[in-house]
């Protein structure tokens, strides 16, 4: 454990103590965090608590924490993209895990369980929207991980599997293959739920195989990535976080987990006719899941 105090400019704090981002001190969260991307989905899971502890918002990271069924729970915007889970993952855990009077890591860890409820696009056309995906493993295409001494967390065959399947160009970041938690995947998965490879991006359009001016580095890459499995499991769709998300609470002693509601299905062409209702579903499904654990 690093017994050396962590100095002001790799630490940030606000003027009341709060860390720098997520603008949150230690008593305002809970040890069960839910995940969203979009500050305006924050109200709509936090409408089905039964009472709001505390809320707050700087830039696009908003926060609400309250009670449901007597289970204390804290919902965050990230923004998009796994530069904005890094951020959060690593101010997540120094609330828990470091005492930011002292700036010291404390001397036992704390565990927070993780879930992100988050929207995609599927890949398979056996997945159809207004379904739910739970991201067994995590395939990050970002290189975000690779900032980190990340190398004991990896699931290296099936990197190697999908970077000889790809051809993947050595120009781009290395793929990482993070699974994730399988408390929190045994407490989530059902009938309703697929499983598989969720892949993340670092971009939106030309990462995720979109074209609208410029060309790709590899214009096949899209149908090489739904057309990869390994061990029967398949990449079963594409977003910009849970891989950052996985990577980082695995690195930092927490549990996580993605539910994503398929809005959209890239195999055949289709979008969901009723985005909210199948986002709101997933939100009920979740919060019902986490609160009976």
């Amino acid at each position: 454990m690093n017994t050396k105090r962590i100095p002001e400019s790799e630490l940030i704090l606000n003027k009341d103590g709060s860390v720098y981002h997520l603008n949150l001190k230690p008593e305002h969260i809970a040890d069960t965090i839910i995940l969203v991307g979009d500050q305006d989905r924050v109200a709509k899971v936090a409408n089905h608590f039964d009472s709001i502890i505390f809320e707050t918002q700087k830039r696009e990271f908003k926060t609400i924490t309250g009670i449901l069924k007597g289970k204390k729970l804290t919902v965050i915007s990230t923004g998009i993209g796994p530069d904005n889970i890094d951020i959060v993952m690593n101010e997540l855990d120094a609330l828990v895990n470091i005492n930011l009077d002292t700036r010291m890591i404390k001397p036992e860890h704390k565990k927070l369980s993780i879930v992100r409820i988050g929207t995609s696009g599927s890949l398979q056309k056996d997945i159809p929207v207004d379904r739910f995906v739970l991201s067994k493993y995590g395939l990050g295409m970002d290189g975000t991980l690779h900032s980190y001494a990340c190398e004991q967390i990896l699931e290296s065959d099936i990197e190697n599997a999908f970077i000889k399947h790809t051809d993947w160009s050595n120009r781009k970041a290395r793929p990482y293959i993070v699974k994730g938690s399988t408390v929190l995947a045994t407490l989530l998965s059902s009938n309703d739920t697929f499983s598989g490879f969720t892949a993340t991006a670092n971009g939106f359009y030309g990462p995720q195989g979109r074209v609208l001016r410029l060309a790709l580095q590899d214009a096949k890459l899209n149908s090489k990535i739904d057309n990869f499995s390994f061990n029967g499991l398949k990449i079963t769709n594409l977003e910009m976080e849970t891989s950052a998300i996985y990577g980082l609470a695995k690195l930092l002693g927490h549990e996580a987990l993605s539910m994503n509601a398929i809005i959209a299905n890239r195999a055949n062409g289709t979008f969901s006719k009723d985005t909210h209702k199948t986002i709101e579903k997933l939100i009920k499904y979740t919060l019902d899941k986490l609160v009976t654990a």
